[in-house]
């Protein structure tokens, strides 16, 4: 959503690196590009002129005069602004000293209401709590049948006493389903309500029966992110008609300009406190301003991937891995290892999402967008095939069986052969960086920390002539007999007959993405 307005940030702040001293001709340059970016991504005007208005102010001030690297100091106060905008703190939900804690839900047609009350619920259910459901939208078509399916995704009850479709009174249903809750001794109370194409006096007016009958503890305004500047309006009217505690943006991981976000909670006063940001009931999280500050930024979002890593990865299994890392030089480490920790990865979501958590990860979004997930169906089909004993010694497939993995599991046999190179490469970097040793050198990438020159003794013999011989007995036997060297079977390289040559060979063919290198080699200076 944010990556038009990134791409523009990114540049202004480029402008400014190298600079000593930021002049007053910097500043103005600065503050008219982040207003145009930011009115480019809809954002509300009020907002942006206040915004920028900060700004100026405190680049101006004595603030930035002593510091060492001025650029940086004008993205940290962006940076500062930017959460600021977004509404400063984390909040969460404020629970109810007597349960059930009731929340109702509001806001128009077609905003995701009804899913993100399943999302909501399963998200509470993780945290302990024992929600319940309560289809209070009788009036769109099928929408409490929707809720019901949503609720059993979730894993949890949903109230729902009318059939809905026009039918039946949801101000009861609201007030009923109360007494329900402490009967079952439901915890928390979801009301979902009813919504409307547009703001209308008979939406108001449900919506304020509805709050005036089950009094709730938090009234969470949901909105659609991808609106722009409307969802501040639509958002003041229901200020005005029904107040709310909190916005909820759904659609988060959409393709608009982002403006909502940017716009919403300083317009109305009102923290953002969730968003919901895909498909899958999982697909929602408080929202921290601060890290989604940093996301704009660039400067990715650490703390969120690691806490989903910490929900996804199982402790014991990823203990045993890198205890397998470790020793041995990480000779214990097999294919069946690789692949459980590349399930749980992918648990985690699509690895564009995460790799775009990622510090510097800004300038990669082109390669990031165009990594093909089912690759990583491939690469499992493939460790699939293999049987026990090559998963975790992959160094003995040789020719005959590397053919019949690549058969059972329709894949060609050079993508057998890319997918052992790689993980023994793999193996190699993780094993150093598991026992503290940094990251190895890689060939063709001079200046990366921790490169160092191979020893002449591994480098290959030569013969009288000064001319290599390599140390394979086959080799040398099919060179003396005036045999080209490719005549030798390439699955040599996977199994005990792989010598020196070809094992340089295959570490400078294996290639990182584009510009990681260099992002590796600017962190390390």
């Amino acid at each position: 959503m944010f990556d038009t307005l990134q791409d523009r940030l990114a540049a202004t702040f480029k402008n400014l690196r190298g600079k000593g001293r930021i002049t007053e001709a910097d500043i103005d340059t600065t503050t008219r590009e982040i207003r145009r970016a930011l009115l480019e991504a809809d954002v509300a005007l009020a907002v942006v002129k206040d915004f920028i208005s900060a700004i100026r102010e405190r680049a101006q001030s004595a603030e930035l005069s002593g510091a060492l690297n001025p650029a940086q100091q004008i993205i940290k106060i962006v940076n500062e602004e930017l959460i600021n905008v977004l509404g400063g703190e984390t909040r969460t939900i404020r629970f109810a000293k007597r349960p059930p804690t009731v929340i109702l839900l509001a806001g128009l047609q077609g905003a995701g209401k009804t899913t993100l009350a399943g999302k909501l619920a399963y998200w509470l259910k993780e945290q302990g709590h024992s929600p319940l459901l309560v289809a209070a939208d009788l009036q769109r078509p099928n929408a409490v049948d929707q809720l019901q399916v949503v609720g059993q995704r979730a894993g949890v009850q949903v109230f729902a006493p009318e059939p809905g479709s026009g039918v039946g009174d949801p101000v009861k249903v609201a007030r009923d389903s109360i007494g329900e809750a402490e009967r079952k001794l439901y915890d928390v109370v979801i009301v979902d309500t009813a919504g409307r194409l547009g703001v209308d006096t008979e939406l108001m007016q449900q919506a304020s029966a509805i709050r005036d009958a089950v009094n709730p503890d938090e009234t969470l305004f949901v909105v659609n992110a991808m609106i722009g500047q409307d969802a501040v309006n639509t958002a003041n009217a229901f200020a005005e008609g029904v107040g709310f505690d909190g916005v909820v943006l759904t659609q988060l991981d959409g393709d608009a300009r982002g403006g909502a976000a940017l716009s919403i909670a300083k317009a109305t006063g009102k923290p953002i406190m969730f968003a919901s940001n895909g498909e899958k009931v999982g697909d929602f999280d408080l929202f921290h301003p601060d890290r989604m500050a940093s996301r704009i930024l660039g400067m990715g979002d650490m703390l969120t991937l690691i806490e989903q890593a910490e929900k996804t990865f199982d402790a014991e299994q990823s203990a045993k891995a890198a205890a397998k890392l470790t020793s041995k030089g990480g000779g214990e480490f097999g294919l069946s290892d690789f692949l459980q920790q590349m399930q749980m990865v992918r648990k985690m979501g699509p690895l564009s999402k995460i790799f775009g958590m990622l510090p510097g990860m800004g300038e990669m979004k082109d390669q990031i967008a165009g990594i093909d997930e089912k690759e990583v169906d491939r690469i499992e089909a493939i460790i699939h095939s293999m049987t026990p004993a090559e998963r975790d010694n992959p160094k003995i497939i040789d020719g005959s069986r590397r053919a019949r993995i690549a058969r059972g599991s329709g894949v060609e046999v050079s993508a057998v052969n890319s997918l052992v190179t790689r993980f023994f490469e793999a193996r190699k970097v993780m094993s150093q960086l598991a026992n503290g040793k940094g990251m190895p050198g890689m060939p063709g990438m001079p200046g990366l920390p921790g490169a160092a020159k191979r020893p002449a003794a591994k480098q290959g013999k030569k013969n009288k002539r000064g001319k290599k011989v390599s140390g394979n007995p086959a080799k040398r036997a099919a060179a003396a007999k005036g045999q080209d060297q490719q005549a030798v079977d390439p699955a040599a390289a996977f199994g005990a007959g792989m010598d020196q040559e070809q094992l340089e060979q295959a570490i400078k063919d294996f290639q990182l993405p584009p510009g990681l290198g260099k992002m590796i080699n600017n962190q390390g200076k």
